[in-house]
C-alpha cells in the first residue's frame, strides 16, 4: 500500500479536473461517439434534436445488435422511463424485449428533457424508422396519459397494455383501508382467477357491490381499462408471458449498479455500454450451451425428446413442465358434431378442481383451449397436451412452435426499410487492422522509451500524424443529427430538468407536522391538542 504513490482523495480531485475540462463539451463528445460507431457499422442508427435555441433536448439511439434482435424478438417491447441516471436529470427511455431464452434484451435508448405527448410520439417515431418489420403487436408501459396518447398516434395498430402489478399495487391506495382489508382477497380471485371475461364482469361486480363500492370513482375507472389489463380480457394477445413492466424495473435496477446521478452523458454511454455487454454475454453463453448440449428429458415420450432438441433451454423447461402436468389432467367429451369435438378437461390444483374447455376442430385439425395459454406465452398448454395424448399424437405439430422460441431464432437475414442488410457487427477486416495497428502502434512506442530523443521525435511524428487525420476525418454539417448526417457546430449541453417522475426528498416527521399544522387527538377524537394533552386521560 506504500508503494501506490496516491490517495482515495487524489482519484476525487482528479475526476473533477477531468469533469471540469469536459464541461459544456457533453454533448459534442457523444455527438462524435455516436458518429464513430456508425463509421465502424452503418447499421448504427442515431438521432439528436435541440430544443430551437441550439441546446440539446434529446437524443435516440439503437445499434446493429439491437436493431437485429427486434427482427427476430419484436413482437412484444416494454417500455417505462427512469430517472437519476445522469447530472442533467434527463429522463431515461428504453425500450425493452424478450428473446428466445426468456432474457431481457435492450432495443433501443432514448434520453428526453420532457414526458409529454410530443417527445414520447417522436420517440416512437425514431424507433420505427430504425427498426425493421413495422410496429410490435404489443407493448406493455405502466399508466401515464401522454405515453397512452402517443402510442395510440405512433402505433395504432399495436395492442396497449397496461402493467397489471402497477394498478394492483394502487389498491391499498386508492380504497378506504377497511375495504381493502375484507375484499383484497375476493378482487384478487376476480382479476386472477377468472377465464372469460363474463365470468370476470360478474365477479367484480359481486365485489363492488358487497364492498359498497359502486360509485367509487378509481374502481370504475380501472372497469372502464379492464380490457388492457385484466387478464381474461388481454391473454388473447400474445405478450410472451408478460403481463406486468417488471421486467423494466429489473432491467433499470440492473443498470443502475454501472451509473449514477452524478453522470455526465459521456460517462453514461461508456457506463451503460459497459453493462450491455454483460447482459448480452449472457446470451451468448446460453447460445453456446444450447448449441453444444441437449436437455435432460425427464419423461422418455417422442414429443419430449423432440421439443428438447428444438426449444432453448429455457422453454423446454417451461414445455416439459405442462407435458407433465398434463399426466394429471381428465377428459370429458361434452359435445361433438360434423366439424368440431369439444372437451372438457379437469385437473385437480390447490385441493380445487379447475375445468378448461378444448375445442378441436377435425377438418383444420386444430386445437383450442379456453385457458388461452398458447396464445398468451407461445407455448403448448396441458389441456391441448392431454388431448394429444389422447388421440396418441406423438410429435408436435409445426403450428405449435414458435419460431421465436426455438434455438434456431436468429437465423436468418435482416433488412431495413431500404432492404439493406442489417449486420451483426463491422466488417471483420476492420477489427483485424486495428489488431495489427495496435500491436505495430505498442512496438514503436516501446521502442522509443529507450532514449530520450526516441520519445522526442515520436512524440512529434504523432502531433503531425494526428494534424493529417484530423483533415482526413469528415466534418459534420447540420444542427439535427442522425443518419448519416452530422454537424460541425455541436449543441450546447442540456440544462438540467425537472422530471414528473423525479423522487422527491424526503420529509421528516417534524416537517409533516409543521404541515399540518393542526394536531388531532387519537384518543377523544377532538383538534387542538394530542393523545399525551388529552383532557379525557389526564383528568383524575
Amino acid at each position: 500500500m506504500d508503494k501506490i504513490g496516491f490517495i482515495k482523495k487524489d482519484i476525487y480531485n482528479l475526476e473533477c479536473s477531468v469533469n471540469g475540462k469536459l464541461r459544456n463539451h457533453d454533448v459534442e463528445l457523444v455527438t462524435e461517439y455516436f458518429m464513430a460507431e456508425q463509421k465502424k457499422n452503418e447499421a448504427f442508427y442515431f438521432k439528436i434534436e435541440g430544443d430551437g435555441h441550439d441546446r440539446f433536448s434529446r437524443c435516440f439511439w439503437a445499434d446493429a445488435t439491437s436493431r437485429r434482435a427486434y427482427g427476430f424478438y419484436g413482437d412484444v417491447v416494454v417500455f417505462d422511463t427512469t430517472f437519476n441516471t445522469n447530472r442533467y436529470d434527463l429522463t431515461f427511455a428504453p425500450m425493452l424485449g424478450v428473446n428466445n431464452h426468456g432474457q431481457t434484451i435492450v432495443l433501443a435508448c432514448a434520453f428526453l428533457s420532457k414526458e409529454t405527448t410530443e417527445s414520447f410520439v417522436w420517440m416512437f417515431e425514431e424507433f420505427k424508422k430504425a427498426m425493421p418489420g413495422g410496429e410490435p403487436k404489443m407493448i406493455i408501459t405502466d399508466q401515464d396519459a401522454a405515453m397512452a396518447i402517443a402510442i395510440s398516434i405512433a402505433f395504432p395498430t399495436t395492442f396497449h397494455r397496461l402493467c397489471i402489478w402497477h394498478i394492483t399495487s394502487k389498491f391499498s391506495v386508492k380504497l378506504p383501508r377497511d375495504a381493502y382489508n375484507e375484499y383484497w382477497r375476493e378482487f384478487q380471485k376476480a382479476i386472477w382467477d377468472t377465464d372469460n371475461k363474463d365470468e370476470f364482469d360478474a365477479k367484480w361486480n359481486i365485489v363492488v357491490t358487497k364492498a359498497g363500492l359502486t360509485d367509487h370513482p378509481w374502481l370504475s375507472s380501472m372497469f372502464d381499462l379492464r380490457e388492457s389489463w385484466v387478464p381474461a380480457y388481454a391473454r388473447q394477445f400474445f405478450a410472451a408471458g408478460m403481463s406486468s413492466s417488471q421486467r423494466a424495473e429489473g432491467s433499470h435496477g440492473f443498470f443502475k449498479q454501472y451509473i449514477s446521478r452524478r453522470n455526465s452523458l459521456m460517462d453514461f454511454i461508456i457506463r451503460f455500454e459497459r453493462a450491455l455487454s454483460h447482459q448480452r454475454e449472457k446470451e451468448l453463453v446460453a447460445d453456446h450451451v444450447d448449441a453444444f448440449e441437449v436437455a435432460q428429458c425427464l419423461l422418455p415420450m417422442p414429443m419430449n425428446k423432440q421439443m428438447a432438441t428444438l426449444y432453448t433451454r429455457t422453454m423446454f423447461q417451461k414445455f416439459e413442465q405442462e407435458l407433465i402436468e398434463s399426466t394429471a389432467c381428465f377428459l370429458e367429451l361434452k359435445t361433438e358434431d360434423a366439424c368440431k369435438v369439444v372437451f372438457n378437461v379437469s385437473e385437480r390444483k390447490n385441493w380445487e378442481t379447475r375445468v378448461a374447455e378444448v375445442v378441436y376442430v377435425k377438418d383444420s385439425d386444430h386445437a383450442s383451449c379456453s385457458c388461452q395459454r398458447f396464445e398468451f406465452v407461445g407455448i403448448i398448454c396441458k389441456h391441448i397436451l392431454a388431448l394429444f395424448r389422447r388421440d396418441q399424437i406423438e410429435y408436435m405439430p409445426e403450428k405449435y412452435i414458435l419460431k421465436r422460441w426455438k434455438k434456431t431464432a436468429k437465423c436468418g437475414l435482416v433488412s431495413d426499410a431500404n432492404g439493406k442488410e442489417i449486420k451483426d457487427c463491422a466488417d471483420p477486416g476492420l477489427l483485424i487492422k486495428r489488431s495489427t495497428m495496435s500491436r505495430l502502434a505498442s512496438d514503436v512506442v516501446e521502442d522509443a522509451l529507450m532514449s530520450e530523443e526516441g520519445c522526442e521525435v515520436l512524440s512529434e511524428t504523432l502531433k503531425s500524424l494526428q494534424v493529417k487525420l484530423k483533415l482526413l476525418k469528415d466534418g459534420p454539417s447540420n444542427n439535427e443529427v442522425g443518419g448519416s448526417s452530422s454537424q460541425t457546430q455541436y449543441m450546447k449541453d442540456p440544462k438540467r430538468v425537472r422530471c414528473k417522475g423525479r423522487s422527491k426528498g424526503v420529509t421528516g416527521a417534524k416537517e409533516k407536522a409543521m404541515k399540518r399544522g393542526i394536531r388531532h387527538c387519537r384518543e377523544c377524537g377532538h383538534i387542538g391538542h394530542d393523545r399525551r394533552q388529552c383532557p379525557a386521560l389526564n383528568t383524575p
